[in-house]
């Protein structure tokens, strides 16, 4: 068979996606790759294809159980000889993996790379393709750095022939790939970048007042769909996950904190639909292939962009539409640095540790100015990674907006004014500090410490606080302040001398208020938000917000859809989405196949399911049909 034989008989495509066709001719004609694709892209077809052309075994490094055991699932349904290697099998079937490898019965083997060293008797069946899966992973400065991967390139070493090598990921900046390209020893690489836009993600950045209210409103209109929540903590994520069972939400956990068992049992229950939001930290997600995942809630702000635009990714993998909404506030930059500068206190800090704590606390300030940018928030995401993009992508809560240019000249330079005066008599303070002292706080800290005799103190009394802080985050992206680093960080001057000495304006994107005539909803969500914005579009209540070329489908066949193959995947212990992910099923809904040559044009319908599934399905559609 050829690749395009490949694709439609075993995964059931009839044209490949961009840049998949160019990685699958480069490593089979011998060439070594690195794909930077975002999720949802289709990187497993540009290696398990070449798997299945290539003489002999394809090794592919994995960092977690979880991504290795859904694979190896997707593949054996697909008709595919694949395997896994890892600490989750007894000694008897860590043994009958071997035996099946050694007798050539598996093409393409799953294994973490601390496991690396006990491949190399593999070498003797032939290894003419390593893939390195989340690559990223090999850089120090990426956002999930594990000192196992910098084994590979030994390992790779030690094969002979060398195989071709392929390093995959879905989030890296030009340092990383530049990393990842060295570190791996990668020969003359066929470079493929197809960006990092995600068009069936709608994003989000609110800023409640109480978060858990936001989220439960939000949830509420959700019920039946499967969304994650990240939380930056353990203890958020047992408060959270609390809270939500007490409300009726059916969520589990998941943290370092719980056994292996629990974490195990808490996983399967999500990814095979006995609950269906995911509550947890950063733990969570890394290589989880559900294809089903509507929404992805960040409750606190992570730490980094790469950490953020990974997990967010985990919505939406089949293309459908889905939405990823971060819950913002200030303390979010607090925690965050405190767990960037906590190893300060460690007396044998080297010169490396102060390096990587200085670049962590930049991937910070850049997060940040994402959660308080008024720009479009997907411009914002594909820049960060040197993706260009349009000024506006109309599918973002910014963009969603009504926004208007407002000179706050005056204001900001009031605020700039008060850190100048600070400085003078030699203090600083942060964010929350200089707000009241401009609305004329007279709390404790500021009468103790002679604040409210500053010549600024008040000027901002009648102006809301939301608004300020608004102005004074714009001054510091513009660099006409700065925000230092530590773990108190405090606001001092920048280029404020061109704000304050040149004449110019400053101009800022501000929401427009909303009118006393405004709907109800609209105030409500203002109110939830935290600001007066009133959105240009409301949603309906549980509407998922649409992506490009997506077309309505007909719910109520959809829900029969999904319920058989429910059933299905029970009967066969895999999760609902081995069997079928959703886009299959919406296909299914499109087309309305009523015979198995109708079925077979269904995307994601190849040669195996074809014959497996096929008349399960198309006789329920039949019958569907026949009723209309």
């Amino acid at each position: 068979m050829n690749k395009f034989e490949i694709l439609k008989s075993r995964f059931g495509y009839s044209g490949f996606r961009p840049g998949q066709e160019e990685v699958i001719d480069a490593l089979v004609s011998g060439r070594d790759a690195l794909a930077v694709m975002p999720t949802g892209a289709g990187k497993s077809l540009c290696y398990q294809i070449p798997a299945l052309l290539l003489p002999g075994l394809t090794v592919v490094i994995s960092p977690l159980i979880s991504l290795m055991k859904d694979q190896v699932n997707a593949l054996r349904e697909a008709g595919c000889p694949a395997a896994f290697l890892n600490s989750s099998q007894s000694a008897d079937e860590y043994g009958d993996v071997v035996s099946a490898v050694m007798d050539g019965r598996v093409k393409l083997l799953y294994i973490a790379p601390e496991r690396l060293q006990r491949a190399r008797v593999f070498a003797s069946v032939g290894i003419p393709l390593v893939v390195i899966d989340e690559a990223h992973c090999v850089s120090q400065w990426g956002h999930d750095f594990r000192t196992s991967y910098l084994e590979i390139a030994d390992f790779i070493k030690s094969v002979k022939p060398r195989p071709v090598t392929a390093a995959f990921t879905a989030t890296a900046t030009p340092k990383v790939r530049d990393d990842i390209r060295g570190l791996l020893a990668l020969r003359d690489p066929f470079i493929a970048n197809t960006g990092f836009d995600r068009p069936n993600l709608y994003f989000e950045v609110q800023k409640p007042r109480d978060k858990k209210a936001a989220l439960l409103e939000y949830l509420a209109k959700r019920k039946n769909s499967s969304g994650i929540i990240y939380c930056a903590t353990r203890k958020n994520v047992e408060e959270i996950c609390a809270l939500l069972a007490a409300e009726g939400f059916s969520a589990t956990r998941y943290h370092a904190g719980l056994d292996d068992g629990e974490r195990r049992i808490n996983q399967d229950d999500f990814i095979y639909d006995r609950k269906t939001v995911m509550v947890a930290t950063n733990a969570f997600g890394m290589g989880i292939d559900k294809s089903n995942v509507a929404f992805v809630i960040h409750f606190n702000m992570p730490k980094n962009i790469e950490s953020y635009y990974q997990e967010a990714g985990r919505a939406g993998r089949d293309g459908s539409p889905a939405e990823c909404v971060l819950l913002y506030s200030g303390q979010d930059v607090r925690i965050n640095e405190f767990l960037i500068t906590r190893s300060a206190e460690d007396d044998e800090e080297t010169e490396a540790d102060v390096d990587a704590r200085a670049h962590n606390l930049e991937l910070l300030k850049q997060m940040t100015f994402y959660a308080t940018s008024r720009d479009c928030l997907r411009r914002r995401l594909l820049g960060y990674f040197g993706d260009d993009a349009p000024a506006a992508c109309g599918h973002c809560s910014n963009c969603l907006a009504e926004y208007e240019e407002t000179d706050v000249t005056v204001d900001a330079r009031r605020i700039v004014s008060c850190v100048y005066s600070l400085k003078q008599r030699g203090r600083s303070f942060g964010k929350t500090m200089i707000i009241d002292i401009l609305r004329g706080s007279s709390n404790e800290k500021i009468r103790r410490s002679a604040l409210h005799t500053l010549a600024e103190w008040g000027l901002l009394s009648g102006v809301d606080a939301q608004r300020v802080r608004a102005i004074l985050d714009g001054l510091i992206e513009e660099r006409y302040l700065r925000l230092d680093d530590g773990e108190y960080p405090v606001v001092t001057l920048g280029r404020a001398g061109e704000l304050m000495d040149s004449g110019g304006r400053f101009l800022l994107k501000m929401p427009v208020l909303a009118q006393p005539g405004g709907t109800a909803q609209q105030r409500r969500r203002g109110m939830a938000a935290g600001t007066d914005a009133v959105f240009a579009r409301e949603r309906k209540a549980g509407e998922t917000a649409p992506s490009a070329g997506q077309g309505e489908i007909d719910q109520l066949l959809f829900e029969k859809l999904r319920k058989l193959r429910s059933g299905l995947a029970a009967s066969e212990a895999v999760p609902a989405y081995i069997v079928f992910p959703d886009a299959t099923l919406r296909d299914m809904c499109r087309k309305k196949p009523v015979s198995l040559e109708e079925f077979s044009g269904v995307t994601g319908v190849g040669q195996v399911k074809l014959e497996k599934y096929g008349d399960v399905f198309t006789a329920l559609i039949r019958e569907y049909c026949s009723g209309e």
